[in-house]
């Protein structure tokens, strides 16, 4: 009998909504949600909300590479 584990979380936290969500992308080490990129996509440069995904986007670093 093949058991699924059930999982303990709803997904992983936005980084843009900082809510838990299931479905979204991953950029470097960071989640963004389907609703989030969604709106981020669709948003022009001189709407309100464009300089508010700067300011979250802010948030993702890339991850240092050693080598």
């Amino acid at each position: 009998m093949n058991a699924i584990p059930k999982r303990d979380s709803i997904g992983e936290t936005c980084v843009v909504c900082e809510i838990p969500k299931d479905k979204g992308i991953h950029l470097y080490t960071s989640f963004i949600c389907t609703d989030c990129e969604t709106d981020m996509i669709q948003t022009e440069t001189n709407h309100p909300n464009y300089k508010f995904y700067l300011k979250q986007l802010r948030k993702v670093t890339q991850p240092t590479i050693f080598s």
